[in-house]
């Protein structure tokens, strides 16, 4: 087996070795609003539920040469973000939003997909998503680097409130194969969701 100490290696050698092992990884669309009104939009695969009393999710952001990107500055500074469920249905319009733009550009034009109004926060959601939660901010934790500058901004968000298509919501659950949900693994590859099989939780 190979052994590897992180602090003798690049960032970039961290980094593939993480994401080629923490597969596969949910993706999280998220769209935010800047304070002039840009509404932006992009894809993360650092993702997932923090607890559910009340319902709470984490979406790391990663910074670029120490500078926040639009989706944690955005957060930060007016307290909200949607988050959609990338399923098979969109997924190459996601994939176009991650394109680097100019704050002051939406993602949102590079694609066809269109915006809708949320019911208890300012940033709207993605009308083609299956599911999308409305969040506000909980916490943002600038974490990791090795100087004075943070390496991530660290995003916990509480969801008030669920947007779910009629044809997944099943008696206060989620039609999974119906969902068609994409997962991130390694470079420019990505999964569907594949074979399902259940095991019993031991008493």
């Amino acid at each position: 087996m190979v052994a590897i100490d992180p602090t003798k290696q690049t960032e970039r050698d961290n980094y593939k070795l993480l994401t080629g092992s923490i597969i596969p990884r949910p993706v999280a669309f998220v769209t935010t609003k800047s304070k002039q009104g840009t509404i932006n939009a992009a894809p993360y695969s650092y993702f997932n539920i923090v607890t559910s009393n009340p319902p709470m999710i984490s979406i790391s952001v990663q910074r670029k040469n120490g500078e926040m990107k639009d989706t944690a500055r955005n957060a930060n500074e007016c307290g909200e973000f949607v988050v959609h469920i990338s399923d098979e249905t969109y997924i190459d319009s996601i994939n176009q939003t991650a394109a680097n733009l100019p704050s002051d550009q939406s993602e949102i034009k590079l694609t066809s997909l269109t915006t809708i109004p949320s019911t208890e926060i300012d940033v709207p959601g993605i009308k083609e998503a299956q599911i999308r939660m409305e969040c506000v901010i909980e916490h943002s934790i600038p974490l990791g680097g090795t100087g004075s500058e943070p390496a991530c901004d660290l995003l916990i968000g509480r969801v008030v409130y669920f947007h779910i298509a009629d044809e997944l919501y099943n008696e206060g659950k989620i039609r999974t194969e119906k969902l068609l949900p994409v997962s991130r693994l390694a470079g420019n590859d990505y999964a569907k969701l594949g074979e399902f099989f259940s095991l019993e939780r031991p008493e």
